[in-house]
């Protein structure tokens, strides 16, 4: 999905140009026509809607520092980049003390004007994620924080929601991937605790010997190689939440352990003479079903009722397809700005693969070929030739590049022979100037190479330059 840029100038020969600009470079444009406009526009449910300003600084009725009063207040995170003709050193700082991303002085040129929007719409990205990162270890993460637009995800967050508001112990089921831990620290952030420790434990990647030692603790010399006391996971969620993750895999001789620390509120670290009592709240997860476990005789039927109280299903990626484009649409966003590319979105028909995949590996595997792509991919947005992984396993042939075969260039000769790379780089800026109108800059751009290359190239291969 593009991003959103609002542009805000009284003078409408400004207006256009911007918009030619922005919009030519893959971003959708809102026009406000003044600083009244602008506020009203922001106010509006479609406010929420927008990525960046493009904000001028002198217009008659409401200047620029006076939107930025009323706009950077209820959206602190909106990244504004200010153009005007005033550029005095005092009018930056003013400006940048608003809270403006960055100064322009006018004209801009599409070059400076573009490197700047990137590199604020990476910074917002990056800061956001950090912030959610912070709130994640501080035990603050928010249902809000929880990508999501289906209605089956939202139904469980829903029930997530009500169950955070007591201390009763929470069973989260779900395949893989699905993101149990998230639900689980957004219920943590969203009740009472919140602010306290939250402890994950993946029981199914301890090793047997020390699954006692690591959930409950030791005392120093309990056993060979125990040189100090160590707290157990359980003492480290005093007060917090214990996340027990795959508690499926749990041995049985732990699950009768567990379950008495759950009944009594207490533990029995390995070594100590006395037990240790323990304020926690427990939220356990599992991929496995846990009724058919109980038949076969590996999991205690007495423990699943104990974690079993409030029971959260979560639907896999497959059966949420709504979420597939926000997902995507977010991990494009803090990949490409923590791997430092300009990707912005996915093409149409890299959207639709992702979203005719069934995704066995649910969030975490849509993650993954997101990160792949972004790393592999040249341009400004992500292709289907990008996922061919996915598209092979789907029975599809690899994918062509430019929009899976339109433009496409051929690797062999009349002859059956291959071409030399001479011959497919001469090909491939002709097309590219084609493709762009001539626009040099443009093309340059989207070749990855410097204007002075292009143009060297192009007298090289003789072939007709554009402007």
């Amino acid at each position: 999905m593009a991003q959103t840029v609002l542009i805000v100038d009284d003078d409408p020969t400004q207006r256009r140009l911007l918009e030619t600009v922005v919009s030519r470079h893959g971003y959708d444009v809102e026009i406000a026509k003044g600083g009244e406009d602008a506020v009203a526009f922001m106010q509006s449910e479609k406010g929420n809607n927008i990525d960046l300003i493009l904000l001028d600084l002198v217009m008659p009725d409401l200047d620029g520092f006076e939107v930025l009063s009323q706009v950077k207040p209820r959206w602190p995170d909106l990244p504004v980049i200010v153009l005007t003709a005033q550029s005095g050193i005092d009018v930056i700082v003013k400006v940048m003390q608003a809270g403006a991303a960055d100064f322009i002085p006018k004209p801009a040129s599409p070059e400076r004007l573009l490197v700047s929007m990137e590199n604020a719409l990476k910074m917002n990205v990056l800061s956001g994620q950090v912030s959610r990162l912070v709130r994640q270890v501080d035990g603050r993460m928010q249902f809000d924080d929880l990508i999501t637009a289906s209605s089956a995800m939202n139904a469980a967050l829903d029930l997530a929601r009500r169950g955070a508001s007591s201390n009763i112990p929470i069973l989260i089921e779900g395949e893989s991937g699905v993101g149990k831990e998230m639900i689980a620290r957004a219920v943590q952030g969203s009740s009472e605790r919140a602010g306290k420790p939250i402890v994950a434990v993946n029981c199914g990647a301890i090793p047997e010997n020390l699954v006692e030692s690591i959930l409950f603790g030791h005392e120093k010399g309990a056993f060979t190689g125990a040189n100090e006391r160590h707290m157990g996971k359980f003492q480290e969620a005093d007060g917090g939440t214990l996340f027990l993750d795959e508690i499926g895999e749990l041995r049985q001789d732990m699950q009768v352990k567990l379950l008495r620390a759950i009944q009594e509120g207490e533990v029995d670290p390995v070594g100590a003479r006395n037990p240790v009592k323990v304020d926690i709240r427990l939220i356990s997860a599992t991929n496995r079903d846990l009724q058919q476990q109980i038949a076969e005789g590996n999991f205690r039927e007495d423990l699943y009722y104990r974690l079993n109280v409030f029971p959260i299903h979560v639907p896999p990626l497959r059966e949420r397809q709504d979420d597939i484009a926000p997902l995507a649409d977010h991990f494009i966003a803090k990949l490409a700005a923590a791997e430092g590319k300009a990707v912005r979105g996915l093409a149409g028909d890299a959207l639709d693969l992702l979203m005719g995949f069934d995704w066995p590996g649910n969030v975490r595997q849509l993650e993954n070929a997101i990160f792949r792509a972004v790393v592999l991919c040249d341009g400004d947005e992500l292709r289907l030739s990008d996922f061919p992984q996915i598209a092979q396993s789907m029975g599809m042939d690899t994918p062509m590049p430019l929009n899976g075969g339109e433009g496409a260039l051929p690797a062999l000769n009349a002859a059956g022979e291959v071409r030399t790379l001479d011959a497919m780089e001469a090909d491939m800026i002709r097309l590219a100037i084609t493709k762009y109108g001539g626009q040099m800059t443009e093309v340059a751009r989207r070749l990855g190479i410097g204007r002075s290359t292009l143009y060297r190239k192009v007298a090289e291969f003789g072939i007709e330059a554009g402007r």
